[in-house]
């Protein structure tokens, strides 16, 4: 099978296989961007299909499925994106112009600053801590905060009443994320509904404060995967299936908070932190 040759080879003793490129390009895909958080899932995904989740060949491809995700929201978000971003340096250069867009450009702006600089402070000490068991606490402690943001929010707010204020909040709620299983879109999407905006807004202003830090965050790891030497063809696999499936996990969110709580994600983060648990508990994955 052939290879990326790259410095360190990495699957000395374990070939990463198609049919496991697709499972975990599958699993990437439907939990990167729901409030589920995919650590957890991409562990026990890799432990059950018998890969080593702490082997580094694991870490490089899980990295490069990553960015194959994140390419997926960036194709989903174009046109707002782009529109953002058009109307943002116009109000930049010529004052008459600064509308909505640029205003939304400097939220997403100011709000990716906390996690950027909590990231660059934080992340190699929470590598070091990540095990199954702080990713289960992660899972069952936020599905609380969760569970009250449902609780509280009024949801009387737009997309069009998005404040800095709001970037803000949400942004600091961003930086929980960093700690295993509490996923970034739900502490995200959590603080957008804290501030009263409706579901479909902290969805959106989730998503847009997402983006910066996931293409920061992706380039970051890219060093794992330069680092290694992966099956090219199970690598393109992976990260077509992983694209494809996180779009179609993007479309079906945005539709979906358009009707219903969060709730159904609440639930599912209790049984499947509890299962962590157990199965942790009882050997049945490492670490």
């Amino acid at each position: 099978m052939q290879s990326i040759e790259l410095p360190i080879d990495i699957c000395e003793e374990r070939t990463l296989e198609i049919w496991q490129a697709v499972v975990l390009g599958i699993v990437e895909g439907i939990t990167e961007f729901l409030p589920i958080s995919s650590t957890g899932h991409l562990v026990v995904t890799a432990d059950f299909i018998g890969l080593d989740p702490s082997d580094r060949a694991f870490i490089a491809f899980n990295a490069l499925i990553q960015g194959a995700a994140i390419l997926a929201i960036l194709v989903y978000f174009f046109q707002d994106i782009l529109r953002i971003s058009v109307g943002w340096c116009k109000g930049v250069f010529q004052p008459q112009h600064r509308g909505m867009d640029y205003r939304f450009g400097w939220y997403v702006i100011v709000g990716t600053i906390p996690i950027v600089i909590a990231g660059l402070i934080l992340s190699d000490y929470i590598d070091k801590v990540m095990n199954i068991w702080i990713v289960a606490v992660g899972m069952i402690g936020f599905s609380f905060v969760m569970w009250w943001g449902e609780r509280v929010a009024t949801h009387q707010r737009t997309e069009s009443h998005v404040s800095m204020k709001d970037a803000v909040f949400v942004g600091l709620m961003q930086v929980l994320a960093l700690f295993p299983g509490v996923s970034r879109s739900a502490a995200t999407m959590t603080g957008g509904l804290l501030r009263d905006l409706d579901r479909v807004a902290a969805t959106r202003l989730a998503f847009f404060l997402g983006i910066p830090a996931l293409v920061g965050a992706g380039i970051l790891e890219a060093d794992e995967a330069f680092g290694a030497s992966v099956p090219l063809v199970s690598l393109l696999v992976g990260a077509l299936v992983s694209g494809v499936v996180a779009y179609a996990s993007v479309a079906w969110l945005m539709k979906f908070v358009s009707k219903h709580t969060f709730m159904p994600f609440v639930y599912y983060r209790l049984g499947f932190g509890a299962f962590l648990l157990v199965i942790a508990a009882t050997g049945a994955v490492s670490g």
